[in-house]
């Protein structure tokens, strides 16, 4: 598989067009700034705006469902994978379709020396705060590492293309504050009736116990490798 990287705003990378030939790809995704990415369903109300803009933080919808993501520079590991329509990683069955890409990255975590890894197979369970924030629950193809989420996984789907968006939380980076994460989705927490210090702790995972650069190098070899 080819594997390209692209730079710059959050928005811009999940506008990308699919690729323009008809082979797989898969682009390691870097974000210039500090972003909340809004799940397709999820309301632009869901966010205070004047912290945003203050705090740097720009708010991006992306195609795919789920719930939000909170994303800063070099402090996560964005893939996405584009499978064209026909391909042998090609899956008709949504909730079956990524459970190869969770696959291979448990794969990847597992030869980093993490254990207790497995891919979910099972349907969608949200956690505490329900569907609000990613990493509170588990979906189709999501890779657990000791229990606990590791690897986020949305899909966007067309009749050519299929577009897995996944995303692992490491030690490197500097996450915004809670504090100032907090203020940004108190409106989504309040109509949730939740708390948005819960929300603000839930969107700032635990990071994955590998060095960055190992896991970034590991996982590249396995994809042009698939």
């Amino acid at each position: 598989m080819r594997v390209a990287d692209h730079a710059g705003s959050a928005r811009a990378l999940h506008d990308r067009p699919p690729p323009s030939g008809a082979a797989p790809e898969a682009w390691f995704l870097h974000p210039a700034a500090p972003a909340l990415v809004l799940g397709s369903t999820q309301r632009d109300a869901a966010v205070d705006e004047t912290v945003a803009a203050s705090a740097g933080i720009e708010v991006v919808r992306r195609g795919s469902g789920g719930g939000a993501v909170l994303l800063w520079p070099r402090g996560v590991v964005w893939v996405d994978v584009w499978v064209p329509a026909g391909d042998r990683r090609w899956d008709e069955r949504v909730d079956v379709a990524s459970h190869w890409v969770g696959a291979l990255w448990a794969g990847v975590l597992e030869t980093l020396g993490c254990e207790a890894v497995e891919v979910h197979h099972g349907g969608l369970a949200t956690g505490p705060l329900g569907p609000a924030v990613c990493f509170d629950g588990v979906g189709p193809g999501e890779v657990l590492v000791g229990g606990g989420k590791a690897v986020g996984v949305s899909q966007r789907r067309t009749r050519e293309w299929a577009r897995f968006q996944t995303t692992a939380y490491t030690a490197d980076g500097r996450p915004p504050d809670l504090d100032v994460v907090a203020a940004l989705v108190a409106p989504l927490a309040a109509s949730a009736g939740l708390a948005p210090e819960a929300m603000a702790r839930a969107l700032v995972p635990v990071p994955l116990p590998v060095r960055p650069d190992d896991l970034a190098g590991t996982l590249r070899r396995a994809l042009r490798a698939a």
